[in-house]
């Protein structure tokens, strides 16, 4: 065990703070050893937040909703394993995404309040159906698909596409048929800077894959007894639209909020951060 010094201290989750070193990350360890990193602001119950495909903590959106909450919440905001910060064990499983998910709650004191955007509302509907010990659960369009004839890119399509080194290749269809984009426009972020950082975690979208899986959403989460708020853009896609309402029809508490002018990928933290908080507080 490090020896804390008389210029240190500990932090209630087990992490050592030096005094005018505020930057950096702290870390929880998943139960496979893979490290997590998260930071932690705010003060009050504890909130945690899970990102969706591309995403990492330092994501204006959830960098947003955090400090929205951070007024009246300790606000945990994580990177999934594969991005930022965290580490990547292979091979991968949702199971070991849902223990990353619950050793960033251990480290928040052993239950917490969630929040997920996308996929990241996915993982945590898994995770509650699992287990996990979240006291209330708000999401933003989890992106099932629900109508017939329909599905999203698999694991395996966008994983052996990364295997070959086809990267950019992963990405593309994963825009394109998994998040319902023109082909142009994806051409046109092709010629963007960001498409750099978009391809350096091309890896992980197998995983959003894996958890979301290739359609309706499953039986399994009308096991999902906490109070959940199911949150959705009133501009967002039809299958969006449609993909919240059958959310909140499979669980059995849980209740549908419109959010006024915004949609999948293009929304306001601070309006997204009030509809939590309001619901949190409730």
């Amino acid at each position: 065990m490090k020896k804390i010094t008389d210029s240190e201290s500990t932090t209630p989750d087990g992490v050592i703070e030096k005094p005018g070193e505020p930057g950096g990350h702290r870390t929880a360890t998943s139960a496979d050893g893979t490290s997590i990193a998260y930071d932690r602001t705010g003060a009050g119950p504890a909130v945690v937040l899970v990102q969706g495909a591309f995403s990492t903590r330092n994501d204006p959106i959830m960098t947003g909703i955090a400090e929205a909450l951070a007024s009246r919440y300790t606000v945990y905001n994580y990177d999934r394993r594969g991005r930022g910060d965290s580490g990547d064990t292979a091979p991968y499983a949702v199971r070991r995404e849902i223990e990353d998910l619950t050793a960033v709650i251990e480290a928040a004191g052993g239950e917490a309040m969630v929040f997920g955007g996308s996929s990241g509302g996915a993982l945590a509907l898994e995770a509650v159906a699992a287990g996990a010990r979240i006291t209330k659960l708000a999401v933003f369009e989890p992106p099932y698909v629900t109508a017939p004839g329909h599905s999203l890119p698999s694991a395996g399509e966008l994983g052996a596409l990364v295997e070959r080194g086809l990267r950019g290749d992963a990405v593309e269809l994963f825009l394109t048929k998994g998040a319902e984009m023109p082909p142009e426009a994806v051409a046109g972020m092709k010629a963007q800077p960001f498409w750099a950082q978009i391809e350096a975690v091309a890896h992980t979208l197998a995983y959003e894959a894996a958890v979301v899986g290739a359609g309706p959403v499953p039986e399994r989460l009308s096991t999902v007894s906490v109070p959940t708020l199911v949150l959705a853009g009133s501009a967002s896609s039809g299958r969006m639209r449609d993909a919240a309402q059958a959310v909140t029809e499979r669980v059995p508490d849980a209740r549908l909020e419109w959010l006024e002018g915004q949609a999948h990928g293009q929304v306001d933290p601070a309006s997204m951060g009030t509809a939590v908080e309001k619901f949190f507080s409730g």
